[in-house]
């Protein structure tokens, strides 16, 4: 099946870039970044930045994020995969994160939420002057173990 990430959450205010690689089959249904209910990240998010437990409505966690200068976006915009697991995703259409970042030029670090994500995110841009200047940091997935 041949699925699309959604657009990105960001504003001026924004400081961090944190990068998926695409969204899974719950985030897809639910048109929600980190829409699984066992995703990890909405709650280590709340925790690192407000030590607690995240709002229950999704448009309060995307104003939880952009209040706190971060930016959400997945480094693939389109690809080919059947399920959830970034093992299975073929035919990559990347996003172009190099325009984001020239849009929001507070961006000053991209944090890879997985190695699927750091790994289409240097493959298709890790030579643009765009990432350059930038921190890019390779974190573990916040996805639940199937």
């Amino acid at each position: 099946m041949f699925v699309h990430s959604f657009p990105p959450v960001a504003s001026d205010r924004s400081s961090l870039l944190i990068l998926g690689s695409m969204p899974g089959v719950a985030s897809l249904r639910a048109f929600q970044y980190y829409g699984h209910p066992r995703n990890y990240f909405w709650p280590i998010l709340y925790s690192l930045l407000e030590g607690r437990e995240p709002d229950a409505d999704y448009e309060r966690r995307l104003a939880f994020a952009l209040d706190h200068r971060v930016a959400l976006w997945d480094a693939i915009a389109a690809c080919e995969r059947e399920g959830s697991l970034d093992a299975d995703i073929r035919d990559v259409v990347p996003n172009d994160v190099p325009s984001l970042l020239r849009r929001y030029p507070g961006i000053r670090a991209i944090a890879c939420n997985g190695g699927k994500a750091h790994a289409e995110l240097m493959k298709h841009f890790g030579k643009a002057p765009e990432l350059a200047d930038r921190k890019i940091l390779k974190l573990p997935s916040t996805s639940p173990v199937p």
